[in-house]
This record gives structure tokens, C-alpha cells and sequence, in this order.
């Protein structure tokens, strides 16, 4: 073979360039910019809170929500871009609230109608199907079922394709659609019968 030695040659290896702007703040993070870490923290903490809010309850979401970053950029040096830095992120935070779920001593939790307003202003929840006095945390989407509630907050309030939302929770794509159409069933539900009072809690959990 004219001298060949009969082995190819391998480049270095490089990550993908990044396909959005949070993809490249991490990217960048993780080179030791801390300008693009504090840029990853402002694109991305708000929705971070909300999920974990919906996942683990708004008691202790601060320490959640710090856990989450602290264990991100402890990952950052292994982040390879094989789906988008919010996805990833998302992913982690989910670790976050089993960690915190399966720990934590299950408890029933009611806040005012002041509260119920603005989970109602979050998720576009109708206000008027509160009633007076106290109501069940979070409405009506806490008392989904929690693997339901968790495909719904991922798709319809944060805005997660099927395809990231699979990702984040660990199963098919088929599975989050299911989910999400039962989701919605249960809700619709829900709204039709308001005199019946809030479905019993279900035990929070997610994974």
C-alpha cells in the first residue's frame, strides 16, 4: 500500500457549534467565562423555578433552584451539546426534585386566593374557579396525577417540544403525548364539575 501504515489519522475532538444563544452561554461557562454564567443564569432561572415549583412545591424552590445550578456547573465540563443547554438544564432540575420528593416527608399544603391569582397569571389557570377561603397549592394542576403534571408544566407552561420534554423526563416521546392528552382530559374535567371542591391531593412525586 506504497508505505501506508493502514491506520487513519483522528482529529481533535471539538464540540457542535452551538444551535442557540443558552447553548452557547453554557459552552462558554464551562471555558471558565463568567460572564456567559451569569447570562446561562438570567435565560434560564425563571422557567427553572417555575418547573421545580410545579414539581416540588414552592416551600423550598430557593434552595431547589440553587441546588440545580450548583449540580449544573459541576456538570458543565461534560456538557457535549447533544440536545440544547435548557434541556440539559431542565433534565437536572427534574434529578433535583426526585432527590428532594423522595427525601422530604409528604404533606398536604393549601395556600390563599392571593396565591391562587398568581399561579392563574403563570399558567393561564381561570382565577374564578378558585374558591373563597384556602385552596389546594397550585389548583387544579397539582392535583394531576404527578407524572401527568410534569409532561404538562414541560409543554404547555414552559414550552418544551415533545422531543425535549422526553429528554427531560427520561421516556418515549409517545409517552409525554399521552400524557399531556390526559393531562388536559383531567383538567377539562376539572372546570366541569367546580361545585364537587379540588380533587383528592395526589402524593407529589416525580421518576
Amino acid at each position: 500500500m506504497g508505505g501506508a501504515s493502514g491506520t487513519r489519522k483522528v482529529g481533535p475532538v471539538t464540540r457542535p457549534e452551538p444551535a442557540d444563544e443558552i447553548t452557547g452561554y453554557a459552552f462558554a461557562a464551562g471555558r471558565g467565562d463568567s460572564a456567559a454564567a451569569a447570562a446561562f443564569v438570567r435565560a434560564t432561572q425563571h422557567d427553572v423555578r417555575r418547573f421545580l415549583v410545579h414539581l416540588s412545591g414552592a416551600r423550598e424552590v430557593d434552595d431547589l433552584v440553587q441546588e440545580t445550578y450548583l449540580r449544573a456547573w459541576r456538570s458543565l465540563p461534560g456538557f457535549a451539546g447533544r440536545s440544547s443547554a435548557r434541556t440539559w438544564l431542565f433534565a437536572i432540575a427534574r434529578r433535583v426534585a426526585v432527590d428532594h420528593v423522595r427525601a422530604a416527608v409528604a404533606r398536604p399544603r393549601t395556600t390563599g386566593v392571593a396565591d391562587w391569582h398568581r399561579f392563574a397569571d403563570e399558567t393561564g389557570a381561570p382565577a374564578a374557579s378558585a374558591p373563597d377561603g384556602e385552596v389546594t397549592l397550585w389548583g387544579l394542576v397539582d392535583d394531576l396525577v404527578p407524572e401527568r403534571r410534569e409532561a404538562f408544566v414541560a409543554t404547555q407552561v414552559l414550552g418544551l417540544s415533545y422531543a425535549e420534554a422526553a429528554r427531560v423526563c427520561g421516556c418515549p416521546i409517545g409517552t409525554i403525548r399521552s400524557r399531556v392528552a390526559r393531562a388536559r382530559e383531567d383538567l377539562v374535567a376539572a372546570l366541569a364539575t367546580p361545585a364537587a371542591g379540588p380533587a383528592p391531593q395526589h402524593r407529589r412525586g416525580v421518576g
